[in-house]
């Protein structure tokens, strides 16, 4: 091994489930939906201050957030919001 390569960081991955932002918003969407809170107010919570109990258990909802940084689903929501209003406006 090389002086260079002994100074290199090495990087560690786990892999995580291979579900998107995208499709784990959708989910924890749906299950805050199922148990009778109000999705969007939880969610923002949770992406403001990071707290997870904003977030239900109920179908793995709060597990499967936690996969994600929150800068990742705000980046989400953002694309997504653009896009769709992107579309929108260049249709009118």
């Amino acid at each position: 091994m090389t002086e260079n390569e002994k100074n290199q960081t090495m990087q560690f991955s786990i892999s995580k489930d291979k579900r998107t932002a995208n499709e784990i918003l959708l989910s924890v969407y749906s299950s805050m939906q199922e148990k009778g809170y109000d999705a969007v107010n939880q969610i923002v919570g949770y992406l403001l201050c990071g707290d997870p109990t904003y977030i239900t258990s109920y179908n793995n909802a709060r597990f499967l957030i936690s996969m994600l940084e929150r800068d990742e689903l705000l980046e989400e929501l953002v694309r997504f919001y653009m896009t769709n209003n992107q579309k929108k406006r260049d249709e009118d």
